[in-house]
């Protein structure tokens, strides 16, 4: 079938189950039993995003802990960078994504398959116009952090490292939206296997800028930029590489249309 847009529309199942061992109505199987099957359920979608947040988070420790190897105050600069500036950056623009679940939900729900790929374009957009809305925070980092109390010295550091953290602010904007076009097709073991991979990718990097080639502190706040785009790349490829035909489509230019019916 062929929706007006002359995009086709196919049934897609959400999620299959397989209860073949089990015979009978649901209401006849005992509560243990019930249970069990909800629970296999429910860690099939939470199991690998539980991974995936626990694999992001541990990038943040990583680099934290190898700026203590390089000093307290290296330390301390990293962790405000970090913790302070990258994580209110990263609440803002995962709390605007969020809005992308019930937008893919409803379209899911309505068979307009298609109309995932164009949300989540349009959620691209919007994103990286609110980064470059948020900049001052990156790029009036220290005068900030001196206003709040720090020690000069550290704030003067933590604004160096925000400057170098730039392309980890812009890769939020094109990375949320994907985890939450793949998170509504429920293809959570693939955001899952890239977590699992950039945080490899981060582990070696972090080493080589570190041990090998001496960057010191700034080599630290430079590994994340890389393990998180290559996030975006992983999530990105999978999708334009034939993982979702239904719901990529392609780079229309219906993500630029303000109005007009979806």
């Amino acid at each position: 079938m062929k929706s007006k847009d002359g995009v086709e529309e196919a049934k897609v199942p959400l999620l299959e189950y397989s209860l073949s061992s089990f015979e009978g109505d649901d209401c006849e199987l005992d509560l243990k039993t019930r249970v069990w099957i909800e629970s296999k359920k429910l860690w099939h979608i939470v199991g690998p995003s539980i991974f995936s947040r626990i694999t992001s988070y541990s990038m943040l420790v990583i680099t934290q802990a190898f700026a203590g190897h390089l000093g307290d105050h290296e330390l301390a600069a990293v962790s405000i960078a970090s913790n302070v500036i990258v994580g209110l950056d990263f609440g803002l623009l995962l709390g605007m994504a969020s809005a992308l679940e019930t937008l893919c939900g409803q379209a899911f729900g309505a068979k307009k398959c298609h109309m995932l790929g164009v949300y989540m374009q349009r959620s691209w957009i919007v994103l990286f116009l609110y980064c470059i809305l948020i900049l001052p925070l990156y790029l009036f980092t220290s005068p900030i952090l001196k206003l709040l109390g720090q020690p000069p010295g550290v704030a003067e550091l933590s604004g160096v490292l925000a400057l170098w953290m730039l392309p980890l602010h812009f890769s939020f904007a094109f990375q949320f939206p994907l985890q939450r076009f793949l998170q509504s097709q429920l293809k959570m073991g693939v955001i899952a296997w890239v977590s699992l991979a950039a945080l490899l990718v981060h582990v070696f990097v972090t080493w080589l800028f570190v041990y090998t080639l001496k960057l010191n502190v700034v080599g630290v706040a430079v590994t994340l930029n890389f393990s998180w785009w290559a996030l975006v790349v992983g999530l990105l490829g999978y999708t334009v590489l034939g993982g979702c035909p239904l719901t990529w489509t392609g780079f229309p230019l219906k993500p630029f249309r303000i109005c007009g019916s979806s």
